[in-house]
Parts: structure tokens; C-alpha cells; sequence
């Protein structure tokens, strides 16, 4: 795993400074803090058992005043384009406080929905937290698109509250292709701020993994359960 000095953070930041796409900016700012580690070498074991090259912890965005600032504006810039949306719904947990930075500045409310399996024992027993309203057309804020999975409860719960939901936005995605598969067969549009291929490109640009490495990084994708027997790890 390789941790960034002050020196290549102040770096780093010049770099943002001139970029004009803001794709390659996440990826950026998510290798300046650490949201994103990569460690071909010595992969990280899940909690599933699978191994990886990869960690993304998008939550370290919220302790980072400025880069939290230009990831809410990236969602928002994302849900304008999008179209008109009535409500600013977080995944729960990880897109809670990013759903709370962008609806504190759209001016618009926000809930957040809990996963249809940790459905309260007591008091009403609510899945969704906030208020909803038949019709509300709702924007759901993820951080990381693996499966998408979670996007999928949350949209789910959603529209059994008569609410319409045609998408999610994210900071991130692995682009798997079960993900694409899910968020297709549930009519669910994706829109995020930059993805996995691009980060790891962008890592390989700041001298951060060889050539090499980076295609061990990328292969991790196409079969995530196999990835640590293929490349020798197992």
C-alpha cells in the first residue's frame, strides 16, 4: 500500500489545480487521501473471504473540507443534468452524509433508507428515515458501485413508497458487470463522478504502480472471486 507524503499531496494538488475533467479529478483526490489504496503486491483479504488489490473507503471524503466540497458539487452538477428530483435520498450509511451535503445545498430534503434487512425491531419499524411522499421523484446517493446491490434495496424500498426512482448517483464504481446487469434490469440509470478504470490509470500516471501492476489491479474486476488463485495467491 503506498501512502502519500505532504509533499505529493501538495503536488497533487497543483495537478488538480490545471485539470479540466473533473473525472480525472476524483480519481485524484481519492489517491490523495487514501480513499482509494492499491496494493497489488500484498492484496487485502474482505470480509467474504475474496482477496483484492484494491480498498475504497469513500467515507475518508468527509473528514477532507475542500475535496468534500468538489465531490458535493460533482453530485450536484450529475442531478442537475439529470433532471428535476424532489427529494435527496442517502444509502445507508455511506450515502448519508454525502445526500446531506448536497441537499443542505440544493435546498431540498433529504432521507435516508435502511437496508430492507435491518429493518427496526421497535417503535414503527420505519425502513425509511424522513418523510416521502407518493410521487416524490428521489435521487439516490450511493459512494461505491460494486454489485449495486445496495442501490437496488434502496431503490426498492423507495418505490413501494410510491416514490419514483429512475437513479443513482455515485462518487465511484468497479464496473462489473453484475452491477450493470442489476441496475439494468431494474431500470436504474448510474451516473458517477469517476470510476475504478480511471483511478487506476490516474495512479499509474502519478508513478504510484507500474505498467504491470496496473494490469493485476484491472483484472481484478472481471472475476473478483478467482482474481487471488489466478494471479498466484492462493
Amino acid at each position: 500500500m503506498i501512502l502519500l507524503s505532504q509533499q505529493i499531496r501538495q503536488e497533487i494538488d497543483e495537478i488538480i489545480k490545471m485539470i479540466n475533467s473533473n473525472s480525472e479529478k476524483i480519481a485524484q483526490i481519492l489517491l490523495k487521501i487514501n480513499a482509494v489504496t492499491l496494493n497489488p503486491s500484498q492484496p487485502y483479504r474482505y470480509a467474504s473471504g475474496i482477496l483484492s488489490p484494491v480498498y475504497t473507503d469513500c467515507r475518508m471524503v468527509i473528514s477532507f473540507p475542500k475535496e468534500r466540497k468538489i465531490v458535493r458539487d460533482g453530485y450536484i452538477e450529475m442531478i442537475k443534468e439529470a433532471g428535476d428530483f424532489d427529494v435527496i435520498a442517502g444509502t445507508s450509511t455511506a450515502g448519508i452524509p454525502h445526500a446531506a451535503f448536497i441537499a443542505e445545498k440544493m435546498g431540498l430534503p433529504m432521507v435516508y433508507v435502511r437496508g430492507r434487512g435491518k429493518m427496526k425491531d421497535h417503535g414503527k419499524g420505519k425502513l425509511i428515515e424522513g418523510v416521502v411522499k407518493k410521487g416524490d421523484k428521489v435521487a439516490i446517493i450511493e459512494d461505491l458501485i460494486s454489485t449495486a446491490e445496495s442501490s437496488l434495496d434502496t431503490a426498492t424500498t423507495l418505490r413501494e413508497a410510491g416514490c419514483k426512482v429512475t437513479h443513482v448517483f455515485a462518487i465511484t464504481t468497479y464496473g462489473m458487470a453484475k452491477s450493470v446487469q442489476n441496475l439494468n434490469e431494474n431500470k436504474l440509470k448510474l451516473k458517477n463522478l469517476t470510476s475504478f478504470e480511471e483511478t487506476v490509470k490516474m495512479a499509474e500516471k502519478l508513478k504510484m504502480i507500474s505498467e504491470d501492476e496496473k494490469q493485476i489491479v484491472l483484472e481484478w474486476t472481471k472475476d473478483t472471486a478467482g482474481w487471488g488463485k489466478k494471479m498466484g495467491y492462493e
